[in-house]
């Protein structure tokens, strides 16, 4: 008699334990599917910039406006490519994921394009050109953007400015002393500067048809102008005085050509192969040639 009740004790716990365990898997697999509607958009804008070019309501904004926004929408019905491929339509979009989950949650993370200059041709086009070396479209962007004026065309603006601007902004002393580039017609750079009231003239960087050529030769090349406009900030206009010269060319190898900040037309070659407080040997005009120069220019007043 014991031995069948405990039979039997042992035959209604393990019926027990399995109606316990087969309840328990279906209420499980009823919970992870019984939300079948989205119920929240979580909407992430990743980049490196403070401020961008779209927000997370630009992002809903957009995906309504192709009727595949996927809030209250059927989880079955969202589409996660088809929410990627429409976001990456955008030009100011580098890249876009989308996901969902059994709760009822999509995640769209979105990765802007990073513009490195604002170009504004002496031709009247006005765009920016992005990291990746392509064109973007202008907008209400208010990021502090490098400035890049003069003689660009947009296949100037991919293939080299674009490698000089960002030069400037990988370094964090050039990002914030440099605010503009101009390009001048012969292709001769000039960069100005935030502080100091002076221009600096850095020459023509090297041109190649080869792209990946063409990369390290400028590299090669900004990374001396730039060492050498270092050296002349560090030891020359330290002490010379960052309102001197109006006119800084670094154009050739073996010295720098400055022209002083007044009326008098003065340049100063400058020697800098040493980190050290260079001499500065003042070359004023013969004084015939400018006799010469100004009776000239009385005569021609006078023909007028």
């Amino acid at each position: 008699m014991d031995i069948l009740n405990k039979r039997t004790l042992f035959i209604a716990l393990d019926v027990l334990l399995a109606v316990y365990l087969g309840f328990s898997m279906t209420s499980f697999n009823h919970e992870a599917s019984e939300v079948d509607v989205c119920s929240e958009v979580n909407i992430t804008i990743s980049d490196n910039q403070q401020e961008g070019f779209l927000c997370a309501e630009d992002i809903k904004n957009m995906l309504i406006h192709e009727h595949i926004y996927p809030k209250d929408m059927r989880l079955a019905d969202v589409n996660p490519r088809e929410v990627e491929n429409t976001l990456k339509k955008n030009p100011y979009v580098n890249d876009a994921e989308c996901s969902k989950t059994k709760k009822g949650t999509v995640h769209i993370i979105v990765e802007q394009r990073a513009p490195v200059a604002h170009i504004m041709s002496e031709n009247g086009e006005d765009y920016y050109v992005d990291e990746m070396d392509s064109i973007m479209p202008i907008s209400n962007y208010t990021a502090n953007l490098l400035i890049a004026t003069g003689n660009i065309t947009k296949w100037y603006a991919q293939n080299y400015v674009s490698l000089l601007c960002r030069h400037i902004n990988n370094d964090e002393l050039w990002r914030d002393q440099i605010e503009q580039v101009n390009i001048l017609p012969d292709k001769d750079i000039e960069l100005v500067p935030r502080v100091g009231n002076h221009i600096v003239k850095i020459g023509r960087m090297p041109e190649y048809n080869d792209k990946e050529k063409r990369r390290q030769e400028v590299e090669k090349f900004l990374t001396n102008k730039f060492n050498r406009l270092d050296k002349f900030y560090r030891y020359g206009l330290s002490q010379a005085g960052w309102n001197k010269y109006a006119y800084i060319n670094l154009e050739f190898d073996n010295q720098i050509i400055c022209k002083r900040n007044r009326k008098e037309d003065i340049t100063a070659a400058v020697e800098m192969q040493e980190p050290e407080p260079a001499p500065v040997t003042e070359k004023k005009q013969d004084g015939k040639k400018e006799d010469k120069k100004q009776d000239g220019k009385k005569e021609n007043k006078k023909e007028r």
